[in-house]
């Protein structure tokens, strides 16, 4: 039988849709798509949106005892290809020297209008 631990994270809020903010499986965390949705981000550029998406992953990352150097992949999600240069500003600082994989993806528009990224996020436990 295979253990799934469905998690949620009350630092980041009430959950209303049908998922979980992560679902753990043995020594990886497998991060749903996160977004600025609900604060102060939400309708601001993609630096800004971005910024708000990593706080979250950090807070994530606490709660599971490691940071995000053990970031194995992200995927990431962008409505403006034209605001990439932006965006690798704020994952270059974000990621410092623990570069994870990573897919970069342009849609034509995410749940919410005002919204510019979502990053889903894998990391490594120990």
């Amino acid at each position: 039988m295979i253990h799934l631990e469905r998690k949620t994270y009350s630092q980041l809020g009430t959950i209303t849709a049908p998922y979980v903010h992560a679902v753990k499986h043995k020594d990886t965390l497998y991060v749903s798509g996160l977004t600025a949705f609900g604060s102060a981000a939400q309708g601001g550029d993609v630096a800004r949106q971005a910024e708000e998406v990593f706080r979250q992953l950090k807070v994530i990352a606490a709660a599971e005892n490691t940071t995000l150097s053990a970031l194995i992949k992200v995927t990431i999600f962008i409505t403006v290809v034209e605001s990439l240069p932006a965006l690798r500003e704020v994952l270059f600082a974000n990621f410092e020297d623990h570069l994870p994989a990573s897919s970069l993806v342009q849609v034509s528009a995410l749940f919410s209008p005002d919204l510019n990224v979502e990053i889903e996020a894998i990391l490594a436990l120990d």
